[in-house]
């Protein structure tokens, strides 16, 4: 048996990212401390398992164009494989990402290539010359469900992933947006769903935690829930805290997919998901002290936190 890969259809796409004081009121101005920009979205998933040793691969959409040079270039540098050709119809997409001087992060999505993948593009995709069924790892993002067209298509190959593969689904902030039976649909097939503690109480309506971790178990087989410096809550047969680590937090954006790469990881070496959330604890908590959305640390930087709060 070959070692597990993870493959992520989610979106890869451009982070301009705007550092401000404050959000500025409805209607008013702020000016921009610094800017830049940088591929995130998915990108940020798969180079955080990429440091933790394991072998990943982009099977999501990017376009012709200086974002889709940028995205290709990017993950191969991270030593990614691109599976799917660039399209020729449209640009990879962007966001305009917000961080204020707390480190929180606001984001505005324009959708471009990797909104738009095809049957095809799926039933294409090859790794190694084998089909992706012989693989271990699928990573989903709530963005790629959010577009229709992606949603018509991602949906039944879903369905198609065989048994005994790790699929997880990550709603992401505009988790609420995507059709309630697009979600359904792939909570069958779907071994685990990963989300923050506000997309949860959102999607659930919960008051607390817990509460929306036994909501969400109604629907998804077992449950991650992001709870930011506190760890996450882990909810497969029971609802269990993994704690999390004290850190200063300089930038929070890519944290959550910095964990989700991380938990997968994990996974994919074997462990029990309490300590793969454990190990994604720890790699989140070093992601946020780092500027950038890529700020995944690597391994022996995750070992070497975990060995320290042992």
């Amino acid at each position: 048996m070959r070692a597990p890969r993870l493959v992520s259809v989610g979106n890869v796409m451009i982070d301009v990212i705007l550092r401000i004081p404050a959000l500025p009121e409805r209607g008013g101005d702020v000016v921009a401390r610094d800017t830049g920009s940088t591929p995130g979205g998915a990108f940020n998933t798969l180079v955080a398992a990429v440091r933790q040793g394991v072998a990943s691969a982009y099977g999501g959409g990017h376009g012709i164009g200086p974002l889709g040079d940028r995205v290709r270039s990017a993950l191969e540098a991270e030593g990614i494989d691109v599976l799917l050709d660039p399209s020729p119809n449209a640009d990879t997409g962007f966001d305009i990402a917000l961080i204020d001087d707390e480190g929180e992060r606001t984001f505005v999505t324009v959708f471009g290539a990797e909104a738009s993948l095809s049957a095809d593009d799926l039933a294409g995709i090859r790794l190694g010359g084998t089909d992706l069924n012989e693989h271990h790892l699928v990573h989903v993002s709530g963005y790629g469900l959010l577009a229709s067209t992606n949603a018509a298509v991602l949906a039944p190959w879903i369905a198609t992933i065989a048994p005994g593969h790790t699929v997880l689904v990550d709603p992401g902030p505009l988790g609420s947006d995507i059709p309630g039976e697009v979600l359904a649909s792939v909570a069958v097939r779907a071994d685990w769903f990963s989300c923050n503690l506000r997309e949860a109480l959102v999607l659930t309506g919960a008051v607390d935690a817990r509460g929306a971790a036994t909501a969400l178990r109604e629907t998804w087989r077992a449950v991650i829930i992001r709870l930011g410096p506190e760890g996450c809550l882990v909810a497969v047969d029971d609802v269990l805290h993994v704690p999390g680590f004290a850190v200063e937090a300089i930038d929070t954006n890519g944290a959550g997919d910095a964990h989700t790469g991380a938990f997968l990881a994990g996974l994919a070496a074997g462990e029990s998901p309490t300590a793969a959330a454990l190990r994604a604890n720890a790699c989140a908590a070093l992601a946020v002290t780092r500027r950038g959305p890529a700020t995944a640390p690597t391994a022996a930087e995750v070992q070497q936190l975990l060995d320290s709060a042992s």
